[in-house]
C-alpha cells in the first residue's frame, strides 16, 4: 500500500507558475511509473504526465513545452513544474503510483487560473 498526498496547487494567474508536489509514504524508487492526473468539473480524469522508475517521461499534448515531471527518489517525491498556466488548466491534479498489479491515488489538489 502506498498513501500520496500532493500539495502546492491554489489560485494564479494566466501566464503564471506553480510546482505541485507529491510525497509517497514508500519507497519510489522501485514503482513501475509516477504521474499527474486532472479532472474538470463535469469531466473524465485525464493523463497529465507519467514518468518511469528508469526515467521516461510522457506528457498529454495539451501540456508539451509548459509542464515537467520529475521525480526525487531520496525524498519520495514527485513533482509537477506547471509554467505558462491557461484557465483551460484549471483542475484537481491527482497524484498517482501504478504497480503492476496495483493503483494508488492522492486526495488531489485544486489549480485555479483565473484573473
Amino acid at each position: 500500500q502506498v498513501q500520496l498526498v500532493e500539495s502546492g496547487g491554489g489560485l494564479v494567474q494566466p501566464g503564471g507558475s506553480l510546482r505541485l508536489s507529491c510525497a509517497a509514504s514508500a519507497s519510489i524508487s522501485t514503482i513501475y511509473a509516477m504521474g499527474w492526473y486532472r479532472q474538470a468539473p463535469g469531466k473524465q480524469r485525464d493523463l497529465v504526465a507519467t514518468i518511469t522508475r528508469g526515467g521516461s517521461t510522457n506528457y498529454a499534448d495539451s501540456v508539451k513545452g509548459r509542464f515537467t515531471i520529475s521525480r526525487h527518489n531520496a525524498k519520495n517525491t514527485v513533482y509537477l513544474q506547471m509554467n505558462s498556466l491557461k484557465p483551460e488548466d484549471t483542475a484537481v491534479y491527482y497524484c498517482n503510483a501504478r504497480e503492476i498489479l496495483d493503483d494508488f491515488w492522492g486526495q488531489g489538489t485544486q489549480v485555479t487560473v483565473s484573473l
